[in-house]
């Protein structure tokens, strides 16, 4: 058995899960409103502020497509009630954040600004001139900006340079040991 899939979904006040036609899950909560299908083969049932998620057989597509449903349902329920959140550090000398209106302005070492348009449903905060804090409702959505604005200067290995998640530990090299001429 799933050890995932079978674990009961607790479903918060001010939440509302409906399920639609062909397996389409609706959460709609104080954050927002997510919709997502999930596989045609589960069931959803929801009993009083329960939400379990079953599949018809053990077969290995069964099977993993029940954690996986699981999983993708328990994200919309925990986004919409308390929201997602990533928090990144810019590291270097000269390299600054800011924001205008709900556009990211990032210096990183180039000739221009780099800027940056927040998507629908995705707000960044920059409380200082080195921290970027991603959040939204969506997991799936909050990770993706993230890792674009990331993209735009990964850390680098000798100074520790660019765009770091919080908690993420850059291992540094040594560099060259001098010439020995």
């Amino acid at each position: 058995m799933s050890r995932i899939g079978v674990r009961p979904i607790t479903i918060p006040a001010g939440v509302e899960v409906t399920v639609e036609d062909n397996n389409v899950i609706k959460v709609k909560g104080p954050k927002g409103e997510l919709c997502q299908p999930i596989a045609e083969n589960l069931t959803v049932e929801i009993e009083e502020n329960v939400l379990t998620v079953k599949r018809p057989s053990d077969s290995k597509q069964d099977k993993s497509q029940h954690g996986l449903g699981r999983t993708l349902i328990h994200n919309m329920v925990e986004g919409v009630s308390k929201g997602y959140e990533v928090k990144m550090t810019v590291n270097g000398v000269g390299y600054t954040v800011a924001k205008q209106g709900d556009t990211l302005v990032m210096k990183l070492g180039f000739s221009h600004p780099v800027e940056m348009k927040d998507p629908e449903g995705i707000t960044t905060e920059t409380p200082d001139a080195t921290t970027i804090i991603v959040k939204g409702c969506d997991k799936a959505e909050v990770g993706n900006y993230a890792a674009n604005i990331r993209a735009w200067r990964k850390p680098e290995p000798y100074k520790g340079k660019g765009i770091i998640y919080d908690g993420e530990v850059v291992h540094k090299k040594e560099g060259k040991s001098g010439a020995s001429a």
